[in-house]
């Protein structure tokens, strides 16, 4: 049996749906957006037709990425509270239709995501992977796509190059450089997307951009020299782990149409 998996940014979806729901904060709004995440997932299992699904939330504890750097992720909005208490009615509600819901302590849905899905791929199934986050283009693969369910397009190959104009083999490395505010995450001052493509266009990598620091003129080659730590730091913060042993078996998530 060929696999298709679907793994699903379950926070992603959920957030998504709830800020696009009228009226003021509280238990009205979250149930309204209840009601509209299931629908929404109802749609993502016709469109993408998985043999196995999942959801996957995220670790409200510090993880790993929090001890590398203190910073991350601050200034964040904490999530609404009335959104917080209603969670497990959301994971009862996706499990009612078939979809069961993972959530490991001190981990990220990213990287779990990554690791089951690098799994899968291994092996030759196919991954899609339901999510807006672009830190899961750098999984990008013959065997593994992300799909931006909201605009019903897949993030693919073509997709990184004309937005971004690298490869996504090189985009741990451009997030590195350029940094990603949405996680706090400061990268190189001064290196905006432009450049940090330009440079990766140019050198390659991470490595060869830094090792090369010292013969860049002017202001971007001082500001690199100035910031290999962070660099290296922000391409820690940016790379996903797929190294995990969660101890899971893909039948678990067999989904019944």
């Amino acid at each position: 049996m060929e696999i298709n998996f679907l793994p699903v940014d379950a926070l992603n979806l959920i957030r998504r749906v709830y800020a696009a729901q009228p009226g003021d904060e509280g238990p009205e709004r979250a149930k309204n957006a209840l009601t509209t995440s299931v629908r929404s997932l109802q749609r993502a299992l016709r469109e993408c037709q998985p043999t196995h699904a999942v959801c996957v939330f995220d670790s409200q504890e510090p993880g790993w990425r929090h001890q590398l750097y203190a910073g991350y992720k601050a200034g964040r909005l904490p999530m609404p509270e009335a959104l917080q208490s209603s969670l497990i009615l959301f994971k009862d509600a996706f499990g009612e239709i078939g979809v069961s819901s993972l959530m490991f302590p001190a981990l990220e849905a990213d990287d779990v995501i990554a690791t089951l899905a690098k799994k899968v791929a291994l092996r030759g199934g196919n991954v899609i992977i339901l999510s807006t986050d672009k830190m899961f283009l750098q999984l990008l693969s013959d065997h593994i796509t992300v799909r931006d369910h909201f605009n019903k397009r897949d993030m693919d190959r073509t997709f990184v190059m004309e937005k971004y104009h690298v490869h996504p083999e090189q985009f741990v490395d451009f997030l590195a450089l350029s940094g990603d505010s949405t996680n706090n995450i400061r990268g190189v001052p001064t290196v905006g997307p432009k450049t940090a493509a330009r440079l990766l266009a140019e050198f390659g990598d991470l490595d060869n951009i830094l090792s090369a620091a010292r013969n860049i003129r002017g202001k971007l080659g001082e500001m690199l020299l100035m910031h290999i730590e962070e660099a290296r730091i922000s391409q820690s913060l940016v790379r996903l782990r797929v190294d995990f042993e969660l101890g899971l078996n893909l039948k678990s998530f067999r989904y019944i149409q």
